[in-house]
C-alpha cells in the first residue's frame, strides 16, 4: 500500500495561525546603528517564489514519497508556464509528454498531408478511423502536459485538470478501438467465418457456424468500448476521493480494462501463425504490451522514490518513468496501426462511415463532459483556494 506522508505538526498549524491573527504583532525594535536589521524586520526578496517541501503544501498536493520541489499555491498562469524550465517535481512530468506530443504531431501531419498519395486526401472516408486515433493520441499527451503544468493554479482547477486528463485517456482508448475495428480486425483469421468454422470443427469436433458469433462481436465491439471508456473515467475521477486507499492501483487497473478490446489480436497469435502472416503486428503488439506492463509496475510500486524518499524528487521518480514507458507503448502501437492502414488501403473491405467514427467520438466527448461536470459539482471536490 503506498504510504502517504502526513505533514509534520499539522495539528499545530491552525492554532498557530489563529493565535497570530488574533493578537497584534509586536513592533520590531529599531536596528542598532551599523548593523543589519533582524530577519523579521526585512522585506522578503523580490523574485520567483521558492519551492516548498511536502509539509508546506496542502495535503491534496502531496505525492507519495516526494519530499521537495513543490510549487507554491496559488500560482499565476505565467508562473506555471515559467516553471517548466525550473527544477520542480513536475518539470520532467511535463517534458516526458510534451516531446512525444511534438513527435506524434509531426508523424500524423506526414500521414495526413504529406503522404504523397493524390488519390487519398486528408478528408477521405478511409482515413476517418485514423483521425479518431490521431485525435486520441494527441489529446492525451496535450491534456497530460496541461494538467501537470497548471495543477497549482487552485485546488478546484487541479481537480478539473486531472479529471480532464483521465477523460482524455479514455478518449484515446476508444479512438484506438475505432482504428483497430476498421484497420486490424478485418484482417484476422479469428474473425473470418470461412476460416473459423472449419477450424473449430477440425480442432474441437464441434459443428458450429461461427458466422453468427463473429457478426455479434463486430456489432458489439464499439458500443462495449464506448461504455468502458465512460465507466473508466467515472472510476478514475472517484479514485481522487479520500475513500480510495489504493488510487494508483485502481487507476492502473481501470485503464488496463479497455486494452481487452485488443484480445482478438492476442488470440490470433495463439491460434494462428501471426508472426509469419503479419510480423509487424506481432512484434510491435507484444512489445507495446511489455512497455505497458513496465509502466504499470512503476505507477503502482512508486519505485524508486519509495526506497529513497527525497532523492528522486526532481529527476527519476516513478511518474516520469511511467510517462516514458507509456510513450514507448503508443509509439509501438502507431507502427502496427500504420501497417494496418496500409493493408486496409490495398483492399478496403468497407468504407468507414462518419457516424461510425467521428459520430462516436463526438458522443463520447459529450458523455465525458457530463461526467466531469458531475464530479466538479460535488462540494468536497470543488473547494476554491
Amino acid at each position: 500500500m503506498p504510504l502517504r506522508l502526513q505533514p509534520r505538526g499539522a495539528g499545530t498549524k491552525s492554532a498557530a495561525a489563529s493565535a497570530s491573527s488574533s493578537s497584534p504583532a509586536a513592533p520590531a525594535p529599531p536596528a542598532p546603528s551599523g548593523r543589519r536589521p533582524p530577519p523579521a524586520a526585512r522585506e522578503p526578496p523580490a523574485g520567483p517564489k521558492p519551492l516548498l517541501r511536502w509539509d508546506e503544501v496542502p495535503d491534496d498536493f502531496v505525492e507519495c514519497f516526494i519530499l521537495s520541489g513543490y510549487r507554491r499555491l496559488p500560482c499565476t498562469a505565467q508562473e506555471c508556464v515559467a516553471s517548466v524550465l525550473k527544477p520542480t517535481n513536475e518539470t520532467l512530468n511535463f517534458w516526458t509528454h510534451f516531446i512525444p506530443l511534438l513527435l506524434f504531431l509531426s508523424k500524423f501531419c506526414r500521414l495526413f498531408f504529406l503522404s504523397g498519395r493524390d488519390d487519398l486526401p486528408f478528408h477521405h472516408p478511409w482515413l476517418l478511423p485514423l483521425w479518431c486515433y490521431a485525435s486520441g493520441v494527441l489529446l492525451t499527451f496535450a491534456m497530460s502536459c496541461t494538467a501537470h503544468v497548471f495543477s497549482c493554479l487552485s485546488l478546484r482547477l487541479r481537480a478539473a485538470f486531472f479529471y480532464l486528463d483521465y477523460a482524455s485517456i479514455s478518449y484515446y482508448g476508444f479512438g484506438s478501438t475505432v482504428a483497430y475495428y476498421y484497420y486490424l480486425l478485418p484482417g484476422l483469421s479469428l474473425l473470418d467465418a470461412s476460416v473459423m468454422t472449419p477450424y473449430v470443427q477440425q480442432r474441437l469436433g464441434w459443428h458450429v457456424d461461427c458466422s453468427g458469433l463473429i457478426a455479434a462481436y463486430r456489432a458489439l465491439v464499439l458500443p462495449v468500448a464506448f461504455v468502458l471508456a465512460v465507466a473508466c473515467t467515472v472510476a478514475c475521477c472517484k479514485s481522487r476521493g479520500d475513500w480510495c486507499a489504493y488510487p494508483f492501483a485502481l487507476r492502473t487497473f481501470v485503464f488496463v480494462m479497455p486494452l481487452s478490446m485488443a484480445c482478438p489480436i492476442m488470440l490470433e497469435s495463439w491460434l494462428f501463425d501471426l508472426r509469419a502472416e503479419n510480423p509487424t503486428l506481432f512484434v510491435h503488439f507484444y512489445r507495446r504490451y511489455f512497455w505497458l506492463v513496465v509502466a504499470a509496475f512503476f505507477n503502482v510500486s512508486k519505485l524508486p522514490e519509495r526506497i529513497q524518499p527525497g532523492l528522486f524528487d526532481i529527476v527519476g521518480h516513478s511518474h516520469q518513468l511511467f510517462h516514458i514507458f507509456t510513450f514507448l507503448s503508443i509509439y509501438d502501437q502507431m507502427h502496427y496501426v500504420e501497417e494496418g492502414l496500409r493493408q486496409f488501403l490495398e483492399a478496403p473491405p468497407a468504407a468507414p462511415t462518419l457516424l461510425g467514427t467521428v459520430g462516436y467520438m463526438v458522443l463520447l466527448v459529450l458523455c465525458l463532459a457530463l461526467v466531469i461536470r458531475r464530479f466538479l459539482s460535488v462540494a468536497d471536490l470543488c473547494k476554491e483556494d
